[in-house]
């Protein structure tokens, strides 16, 4: 006969301890510097990349100027609907006239879409007559990760306090048909119009439509 007298141990749940698990690898994620999405409204992500011309472009030099970041690859039909309707370029020449910073990234991974040498990123700026600022590198992805770039074309725009004042899509027409770009809500122009007439954005946060980033 089995020995009864002793109480029964009921088994552990395995949720609660699932969840203190849980827990605690985001307080150790947290603790230890894991990258955190970036906040419209909260300090933009700082950067230190190189461009094209070997040139570092840091963040923190540019404060008091508006700077806006845009995510490319040139093999991507939604990036080259606005390239070929001369969107994006327009875009571009209409910030960097009113003493904005145009930072054009490029974060495709060797061997992946979009992946190109300086010598052949300047020479897509000069065929596209594309005008920013400047072209970074970002192979490793590093700064694209930092700040959660998902899409080609993918923008930012960081005020002239640093702090990150919009993020998301280009326009309002999630599409590659350069037919669309007539007509659309242009947010990006929006954004700094807002923000140069020192209102709250009527679009802070849009979502990115695109290619996804080449990581």
């Amino acid at each position: 006969m089995p020995h009864t007298d002793q109480p029964v141990r009921k088994p552990r749940p395995l949720v609660p301890v699932m969840l203190a698990l849980l827990g605690a690898l985001v307080t150790w994620g947290l603790a230890w510097g894991a990258p955190q999405a970036p906040q419209v409204g909260q300090p933009a992500p700082p950067f230190a990349i190189a461009d094209t011309a070997g040139k570092t472009w840091n963040l923190a030099d540019l404060k008091g100027k508006t700077v806006i970041l845009e995510w490319t690859n040139d093999g991507c039909p939604y990036v080259r609907k606005h390239y070929g309707g001369g969107n994006m370029q327009a875009l571009q020449r209409e910030a960097t006239a009113a003493g904005k910073v145009w930072l054009t990234v490029i974060s495709s991974a060797p061997g992946n879409q979009g992946h190109v040498t300086a010598a052949a990123a300047d020479q897509l700026t000069a065929e596209r007559k594309a005008a920013p600022s400047a072209v970074l590198l970002d192979p490793t992805g590093t700064m694209g990760r930092t700040y959660g770039a998902k899409t080609t074309p993918h923008l930012f725009v960081i005020d002239p306090a640093g702090t990150l004042v919009y993020m998301g899509a280009i326009d309002d027409r999630p599409s590659s048909d350069p037919a669309d770009i007539p007509g659309a809500r242009n947010y990006v122009r929006a954004a700094l119009t807002d923000l140069d007439a020192g209102r709250p954005l009527a679009n802070a946060v849009t979502r990115p439509y695109g290619c996804s980033v080449k990581y």
